[in-house]
């Protein structure tokens, strides 16, 4: 297994304030900081945050989420460039604007895109101008340029680049009025899942990206995916999602295939788990995925 990059990146600015910034220390306290081959990556320490909507983007923090955007992929970059394997620690979804801006630098890259939520609204649907409902279409260069095209790189990830599987969010954001997810965009949704089962939906996933002339695949995990049952601890929730046998399936699939160049982790909410065993089984849920990355010649 390579060495793993543990990076911090507590950023709500895409939220609102709260627990999902304690997430990184919950986790690390949880056992991923004794993960094997794990090396502290840096902390990326977020702007401060406006609560006031921007009238021109319509978009909490835009230039803020911006800034930092360019700043966790200054941190992110610096990992893969020695050979590292990123783990991010989260902060809210749009941390993954700044994973992706590090692997555009580079090339091409696919996403694997693991979500209970699409997160494809546009400023106009989303009703409290929250970009963490954006990040997917933001990352697809849709949206107010200052964030679907930092540095002039936009989009970040190509529509056909991306696959979407687990989300659950089809009618509530129907309802709200969100975009419709672009044809090229490959999407499993939870019953799609259910339908096929985790490990045929994950080698499906997988052999969608291998198919693509990127560089790999970046994963994003929000942990909202998970059943309401087991991850109470965030702040959107949602009835039904994945087990953590799912979850642990999709992840050692994702990881095994010798694609995956970094992982974030995004959502939970420590403030949610005031005894700690979410964090703890999730650390191992991730530890256990984690381990089937192979070893870099």
């Amino acid at each position: 297994m390579p060495e793993l990059a543990i990076i911090e990146a507590p950023s709500v600015l895409g939220l609102r304030p709260g627990g999902v910034a304690d997430l990184p220390a919950a986790l690390l306290d949880a056992g991923l900081r004794d993960l094997p081959g794990a090396v502290p990556g840096g902390r990326v320490e977020a702007p401060a945050y406006d609560p006031g909507r921007d009238p021109e983007t319509g978009i909490l923090n835009g230039g803020g989420i911006a800034r930092y955007s360019v700043a966790l992929a200054d941190v992110v970059g610096a990992a893969i460039a020695r050979g590292h394997f990123p783990v991010v620690l989260g902060g809210d979804c749009t941390i993954l604007l700044g994973n992706l801006l590090a692997l555009r630098r580079r090339g091409r890259h696919g996403l694997l895109f693991v979500d209970g939520h699409t997160d494809f609204y546009q400023p106009a649907a989303e009703p409290t101008g929250e970009a963490a409902s954006m990040d997917l279409a933001l990352a697809t260069g849709r949206g107010p340029r200052v964030l679907s095209d930092i540095e002039g790189r936009g989009p970040l990830v190509r529509d056909e680049d991306v696959v979407a599987l687990g989300f659950r969010d089809s009618a509530e954001s129907a309802r709200a009025g969100m975009q419709p997810l672009p044809p090229a965009l490959r999407t499993i949704d939870l019953g799609g899942v259910r339908e096929a089962g985790a490990a045929m939906t994950a080698r499906q996933a997988v052999d969608w990206l291998r198919a693509g002339p990127g560089s790999g695949y970046w994963v994003h995990l929000d942990v909202d995916v998970l059943d309401d049952a087991v991850m109470p601890a965030v702040d959107y929730r949602l009835p039904d999602g994945l087990t953590w046998a799912e979850l642990g399936t999709l992840l050692r699939t994702a990881m095994s295939s010798g694609l995956a160049v970094g992982l974030d982790v995004t959502i939970f909410n420590p403030r949610l788990d005031p005894d700690g065993r979410i964090a703890v089984r999730l650390a191992e849920c991730l530890r256990q995925g984690l381990s089937a990355l192979p070893d870099r010649v």
